[in-house]
């Protein structure tokens, strides 16, 4: 019986996990696609500008990620304890947040701007580059944390092929429309800007619809007072604030990463900017499996079922495994030549062979906090996640006062690597109280 519940359970992980890597996978995809345009253009200005616009987007909108991460937790375990009415609220409380902040972050446009550009230690081109991206994209703030609800939702209902289908048209309107007008019509990075701003929107127009046709299938009503819960609510603002203060820290460590890389020079940027996509495809890969066991794991939670969520683990990590394994040879293999679609540009190609080996190992130092994350997600067990990012963070810093100014360019990827290290170190050292718990009440959310 044991052993048939172990194969079901890695069926079930599999299941879940491959299409939402195909739909992980669009996403750095977008950005490669974004960079190998700018890195066809004179000059590594242009990627530069691109990499420098998105990371102050990776702030604005990855810091508030947790209207993805903390709606699959929830949903999932409301999914996992068979209450319709609680699922339904689960959907409505992050899109109405994610409506409210994206409309307070194109108000807040102009104060943004004066604080974040003046703090980037770039050269002038670059920086022109990334405040005209920044002028067109911010406009794209309500649809895109409208997505993370739908998307995060979505994914605790166990239903990925939904979610995969609004990230695909997000991806593939922004990639035909970089190449439109990019290449055809010549708009530089104004036209990659333009090309995401209206992708998100279509990506958030095909969501919505996507969810009007789930609700309607579904069991339950709209219950107003159960969406507006004091407890459930709290539980919400709980979640939310330790997921954002933890991806604040995350986003603060990548960040740091690529301005040390733009201190450098423009070449080391650019060839900097080219490889942190490969680590992007590294990281949307194998959270595939980090997201199934975040909705399997979220289901096992609000079932109360330990032994479910322990065959969620062992599967979840035998695949990771096997993927991290098959991700370093393919770097190893065609590294150079997958640089070389990104650019053409000699010194930018130069500057990211000699610096290709972090990539090779990287997948074996990252694949573990991957997966840990996604178990702490679905367990909302979010204050764990929040202290070891902190420490993980502490540790990166340090690593860099010390690495960097001995090292140049190979200290900053060390003291990335680890920087991953202690993100899985930190949560393996709180995962054997997240799973003695979830027999617990305390394990969900108060209901």
């Amino acid at each position: 019986m044991s052993n048939s519940k172990a194969s079901e359970t890695s069926r079930k992980v599999w299941a879940l996990a491959w299409p939402i890597i195909l739909t992980n996978l669009t996403s750095p995809l977008l950005g490669a696609v974004d960079t190998a345009v700018m890195g066809h253009l004179p000059g590594p200005q242009f990627i530069g500008g691109v990499a420098i616009g998105s990371i102050i987007f990776t702030f604005l909108f990855w810091g508030l990620g947790f209207l993805r991460m903390g709606t699959t937790g929830f949903s999932a375990q409301a999914y996992g304890a068979d209450d319709p009415i609680e699922v339904r609220a689960t959907l409505v409380r992050p899109l109405a947040l994610g409506a409210l902040l994206g409309a307070i972050l194109i108000l807040l446009q102009a104060p943004i701007s004066a604080i974040v550009f003046p703090l980037i230690d770039a050269s002038e081109g670059v920086t022109a580059n990334a405040q005209a991206y920044y002028d067109i994209r911010i406009w794209s703030a309500p649809a895109t944390l409208i997505q993370y609800g739908i998307i995060g939702w979505l994914l605790g209902l166990q239903r990925p092929w939904a979610a995969m289908a609004t990230q695909i048209m997000v991806n593939s309107v922004n990639i035909v429309l970089d190449l439109v007008f990019v290449l055809e019509f010549g708009w530089g990075v104004e036209g990659v800007a333009a090309a995401t701003l209206l992708a998100e929107i279509a990506g958030a127009l095909l969501g919505l619809a996507i969810v009007y046709h789930t609700v309607r299938r579904m069991s339950g009503t709209w219950n107003w007072p159960e969406i507006l819960r004091r407890d459930r609510l709290l539980a919400l603002f709980r979640v939310n604030r330790d997921i954002f203060i933890r991806n604040l820290c995350l986003i603060a460590a990548t960040s740091s990463f690529t301005a040390q890389g733009a201190a450098m020079s423009d070449a080391l940027l650019a060839a900097n900017a080219i490889l942190i996509n490969l680590q992007h495809f590294l990281s949307h890969g194998l959270d595939g499996f980090a997201h199934a066991a975040e909705i399997l794991g979220g289901g096992a939670v609000g079932a109360r079922d330990r032994s479910a969520f322990k065959r969620v683990v062992r599967s979840a990590t035998y695949l990771t495994i096997a993927s991290t394994l098959a991700i370093s040879i393919a770097y190893a293999v065609f590294g150079t030549e997958i640089i070389g679609l990104f650019t053409n540009i000699e010194e930018v190609l130069e500057a990211a062979a000699v610096f290709l080996p972090w990539m090779i190992v990287s997948p074996f130092l990252s694949a573990p906090s991957f997966l840990l994350d996604g178990l702490f997600i679905g367990a909302t067990r979010t204050a764990a996640m929040r202290n070891a990012m902190v420490v993980s963070l502490a540790v990166f810093g340090l690593a860099c006062y010390v690495l960097v100014p001995a090292l140049g360019n190979h200290g900053l990827w060390l003291s990335l690597m680890i920087f991953m290290v202690a993100r899985a170190v930190t949560l393996g050292i709180a995962y054997p109280a997240l799973e003695r718990s979830i027999s617990r009440p305390e394990a969900v959310p108060a209901q």
